[in-house]
């Protein structure tokens, strides 16, 4: 294990290019959602061809919370960033089983239909748990993995969780049609204006012009306890011997100092990046958390 902070950003320069997003039918029956990132067409970048990277967001979240560090790291890195929605997220489609297996499947059908090898996973908080799934399913070749203020154990979610679903719940019970009045409500349930904007983000207007959460709340509310869990349970029956980046917040606990030798027999190549945070590393520290990723897959090229 190899531990270092980072804390001096760089400029990074050149425009990328982003498709308008597009979907992918898996044959499990999900539709997944995805941004695609490419790098500047140069002639001077060697590692345009280099192993893609696949972006997973967290649990409320989407591709589009998500799409500036795409955007800076395809830049950066020359390598396309895939951004996904996972189901019940975003504009993928719905389904009543919400579990990790479920969320690695669909990740490795998207890697299979795309012929995505040696991928860098990025996973946030449920993305991150999603991400160590697929790499230690080895149902698909992965070449490194980075998990965001996540770690491979069992661990109850903090409480603001349930409270963001009941607010949301409040929201689609009062009908509002304003997107200000679905922020007034959630006053009572999240004190963090960055935090309730990024709920606010599921919202869309229906035909009546009422505002309503285009996640299943219902669903995913039901669902939890599962992203609290990890479905491995003995480092013993699954490993993944690739590079592994553990980015967490420094004031966050949802990687502790005790959990690092759990995370140690998982991914026995794996390091850790400190950023002065909470649990939104990339939102709290996007340039930190850029000079981390970019300095980890730089090594590696």
């Amino acid at each position: 294990m190899f531990a270092r902070v980072l804390l001096q950003p760089q400029r990074l320069l050149r425009p990328t290019s982003t498709r308008a997003f597009s979907t992918t039918d898996l044959p499990n029956g999900i539709k997944l959602a995805y941004d695609l990132h490419e790098p500047p067409a140069s002639s001077d970048a060697p590692s345009r061809n280099a192993p893609p990277i696949v972006f997973i967001h967290g649990l409320f979240g989407s591709k589009k919370n998500n799409r500036s560090m795409s955007k800076v790291l395809a830049r950066a890195l020359n390598r396309s960033v895939y951004a996904l929605d996972l189901r019940n997220h975003g504009d993928s489609s719905h389904h009543p089983t919400h579990t990790y297996s479920a969320l690695a499947e669909d990740v490795e059908l998207f890697l299979s239909h795309h012929d995505l090898q040696n991928s860098t996973l990025i996973g946030h908080s449920m993305g991150a748990k999603t991400a160590m799934t697929v790499a230690l399913r080895r149902n698909v070749k992965i070449g490194s993995i980075v998990p965001v203020d996540n770690a491979p154990v069992d661990a109850a979610l903090k409480g603001d969780f349930a409270k963001y679903v009941q607010g949301m719940r409040r929201v689609e019970e009062a009908g509002v049609s304003r997107q200000s009045d679905a922020d007034a409500i959630l006053k009572d349930y999240e004190d963090s204006l960055p935090i309730r904007q990024f709920l606010l983000t599921n919202l869309v207007r229906n035909a009546d012009g009422v505002q309503k959460f285009r996640i299943p709340i219902s669903t995913l509310a039901s669902s939890l306890d599962k992203m609290a869990d990890f479905p491995f349970k003995d480092p013993e029956d699954a490993r993944f011997e690739g590079p592994a980046l553990f980015v967490r917040g420094t004031k966050s606990r949802y990687v502790a100092d005790e959990m690092l030798p759990v995370i140690g027999r998982f991914f026995p190549k794996f390091e850790v990046v400190d950023v002065e945070s909470g649990h939104w590393v990339v939102s709290e520290r996007p340039e930190e958390f850029r000079d981390a990723v970019v300095e980890f897959l730089q090594d590696r090229e």
